[in-house]
């Protein structure tokens, strides 16, 4: 049974988690952040068999809402994140019975991506899980118009303007949100959207929100999952973070899924996908006693 709590505040917004617990005292927690391109989603997205798998290897869950762009920018989600993990760190466990010195961080898409940043964090977790995830967002394939969005149907600038809120948003339906992302994706304007930096035109300044550029022996151990056949973030951003935490000796794996498309881990009946979850509770067993 879930619990909901809020786990940041202020006078213009509050930010929800969903606590999943399970029976045993004093057991691990995964902090689970949800993807959307940082315009949709919300805590409720994680699927209930994900859910389900982690609780009956005695593993808390904490899926958590944060603020969206481009209302909100990429430095004010990251300490977002940051936030939840504090929560975690020194709040919830007076109110759950978790280990609040057991935490990894996991993350789908651009949740993944805040996952591998929760790494560069001077509090950092665990170990980490990035379900095709991303730690440069410098390059052409996220800084460019993007090929395969473009060979959809075009969304105008005015419809994607349309959609932004004057407000904070923390819950984004996919059915009222994905055509910004879809216009960013198109235009080449993502990054420029989700953190108000033009990356054609100051890309050193987006060097700090690139987990890529922050590796260093300290970062914690790392199982990377990505698909070959994936067009939406391209398989060779987690090859790249695997050569990378190789190179600064730390602890790490990639899980290839042959002709894995994005979003693979919802095939749930793909024997392929069983056996990459089944890694995914040994790496966390592992890191996490």
């Amino acid at each position: 049974m879930k619990t909901t709590i809020v786990y940041k505040s202020t006078d213009s917004f509050e930010i929800m988690a969903d606590f999943y617990p399970v029976s045993l005292k004093n057991s691990p927690v995964v902090l689970y952040i949800h993807g959307g391109g940082l315009f949709w989603g919300s805590r409720e997205d994680m699927k209930k068999e994900q859910i389900d798998l982690y609780l009956s290897a005695g593993i808390n869950v904490f899926s958590i809402d944060y603020r969206l762009a481009p209302e909100t920018k990429l430095s004010e989600i990251i300490a977002d994140i940051a936030d939840a993990l504090k929560w975690l760190e020194n709040t919830g466990h007076q109110e759950f019975s978790y280990d609040p010195r057991n935490i990894a961080v996991i993350g789908s898409s651009a949740g993944a991506y805040l996952a591998l940043m929760t790494g560069t964090f001077k509090n950092n977790p665990k170990a980490i899980v990035s379900f095709y995830g991303y730690g440069d967002i410098t390059g052409d394939w996220a800084a460019k118009p993007s090929p395969h969005y473009q060979r959809m149907t075009v969304v105008p600038k005015e419809l994607a303007k349309m959609l932004i809120s004057n407000k904070v948003i923390t819950v984004g339906p996919i059915e009222k949100r994905y055509a910004i992302y879809m216009y960013a994706r198109q235009q080449g304007v993502w990054i420029e959207e989700i953190s108000g930096i033009n990356p054609l035109i100051k890309k050193d300044e987006l060097a700090k929100y690139c987990p890529l550029q922050s590796i260093n022996p300290e970062y914690p151990p790392t199982l990377l999952l990505h698909g070959t056949m994936d067009e939406d973030v391209p398989y060779e951003q987690s090859v790249l973070m695997s050569d990378a935490l190789q190179t600064a000796g730390v602890e790490n794996k990639l899980i290839t899924i042959p002709n894995g498309k994005h979003v693979f881990d919802e095939d749930w009946q793909n024997p392929v996908v069983k056996e990459a979850f089944t890694e995914v509770i040994q790496f966390l067993r592992k890191h996490l006693g």
